[in-house]
């Protein structure tokens, strides 16, 4: 593991070697099997050992957003009810009384410069820890849901979740000892924790830690890198820079997730680099779903096809009916790869788990005739306007494809008439003049009058959370007065 920002060289060996040092500071500290171990630090190796340690001291790791106030820190605290809580210094003095108020008592600091408690009592032991002994289900991690629709929700991982996916994720990708991956992702998630990372240490790969995303920086590592996994965010803002031609003549791979890609991403993309960006599909609950192939097409706008072990069907939400090819439904999933279920929420589980094994994903979506899966959208975010249902990718897709569009996102607010009015949020390319009633013209012969916005806004970005996705419910608040 080689650093970015300074170029230091981490061993593997050195690597494990802290990862057991500090799994003997959480037992000689009273961390027992299955206890919580809660952590809101910057991204640094060290986290990453942590990670590792808090796993093979047989306890629970819940990574939390750097960016997550102490009102939001003091409900997962109160959820999970850690034993243990880890956080950056400068917020010690605040966040130590948001941890009593909860319960956990013991508060350690980290850095993202290798300074805090944890690291000075890590410094004091030696390795040699003997990880203690785990079974395929029981639980390495949990991870909450972004809560846009509510309340946050820990998703329970077991160690066959991640063990499974990650194995099926270095042989789908061709993942080997000779590989070297760009990691520009942030690490309280499953891209970055447990995609980028768990891949690279089951293969024995190498791996370019970088603590944010940098195109500059990016580039410059390319030439001495095979791989990169990134957010949509990601390759767009590369196609802005000069070099990438010559700085992806190295690569062999680039993964795209937890967003959906812009076709005209993909497209330009392939022909800067000569490269398709290979898209995957995943959740909180479920680590990685799908993927496009490594051979063969890897089509724009799609997902791919399940993971080797994993099923995908397409169900009527009404009643669960199983779907046919080609026909919209709510995306459900089936697999080693699926969590336990949510923390303390037995009722939620049981709705959205299904007895069978089927984990109701809340993504609309759709199977082609070749088995590859689209996503339409969410479940949550489909409009019914004066009785019909209507998707927002399919209008979104054509926005999309316009000339001066750079991006549009599409939305339902109420409506005195229709109960749900069509609204389409679209931000301009730059030096772009668009014209609601032009766009409207285009759309007249693409798709049913039904479908067309009622009202079209122009702004300058779409909201979105810290992993690119686009947060429509500030959209629909932004907007919820319009008629």
């Amino acid at each position: 593991m080689r650093l970015h920002e300074t170029d230091n060289t981490i061993s593997f060996q050195d690597f494990f070697q802290n990862a057991e040092r500090i799994a003997s500071v959480l037992i000689n500290s009273g961390i027992q099997p299955g206890d919580r171990v809660a952590v809101q630090v910057e991204k640094s190796v060290i986290a990453l050992e942590l990670y590792m340690g808090t796993v093979l001291a047989g306890s629970i790791f819940l990574p939390l957003n750097p960016a997550y106030t102490p009102a939001e820190i003091e409900y997962f605290l109160r959820d999970a009810h850690p034993a243990l809580f880890v956080c950056d210094p400068s917020k010690i003095e605040m966040l130590t009384t948001v941890a009593e108020t909860c319960g956990v008592t013991q508060v350690w600091t980290l850095t993202d410069e290798n300074t805090g408690s944890l690291v000075e009592a890590r410094n004091s032991e030696s390795p040699g820890f003997r990880g203690i002994e785990r079974g395929p289900d029981d639980l390495a991690a949990i991870l909450y849901t972004s809560g846009t629709t509510g309340r946050s929700k820990g998703a329970m991982l077991t160690h066959r979740c991640l063990h499974s996916n990650a194995e099926a994720l270095v042989d789908t990708w061709r993942f080997g000892a000779n590989d070297v991956l760009i990691h520009a992702l942030p690490i309280f998630h499953t891209h970055g924790l447990f995609v980028a990372t768990n891949v690279s240490l089951l293969s024995g790969s190498s791996m370019i830690f970088m603590h944010k995303f940098d195109t500059d920086g990016i580039c410059q590592r390319m030439t001495e890198a095979s791989v990169l996994m990134g957010v949509p965010t990601f390759f767009h803002r590369l196609l802005q820079n000069q070099e990438l031609e010559q700085a992806s003549k190295n690569m062999r791979l680039f993964v795209s997730g937890s967003a959906p890609l812009l076709a005209q991403t993909h497209v330009l993309w392939r022909e800067r680099t000569g490269h398709a960006i290979l898209e995957r599909y995943g959740m909180t609950e479920t680590n990685m779903n799908t993927s496009n192939p490594y051979d063969g097409e890897r089509r724009a706008g799609t997902v791919g096809f399940p993971l080797p072990g994993v099923e995908v069907i397409v169900t009527n939400p009404e009643n669960g009916q199983i779907l046919p090819s080609g026909e919209i439904g709510v995306l459900e999933v089936r697999g080693p790869n699926v969590f336990k279920g949510y923390w303390e929420m037995p009722e939620k589980t049981s709705e959205e788990l299904r007895e069978n094994g089927f984990f109701i994903t809340g993504d609309l979506g759709t199977i082609s005739e070749d088995g590859y899966i689209s996503i339409v959208g969410r479940s949550k975010d489909l409009i019914i306007s004066g009785g019909y249902n209507i998707y927002p990718k399919e209008i979104e897709v054509l926005l999309d494809g316009m000339d001066g569009v750079l991006e549009s996102a599409v939305i339902g607010v109420p409506h005195p008439d229709f109960g749900e009015g069509v609204v389409a949020v679209i931000v301009p390319q730059s030096g772009a003049k668009l014209i609601q009633e032009d766009i409207m013209l285009k759309l007249k012969d693409q798709i049913a009058r039904f479908k067309h916005p009622k009202r079209i806004v122009f702004i300058d970005e779409l909201p979105r959370n810290t992993m690119g996705k686009v947060q429509k419910n500030d959209l629909r608040e932004r907007f919820a007065r319009l008629f």
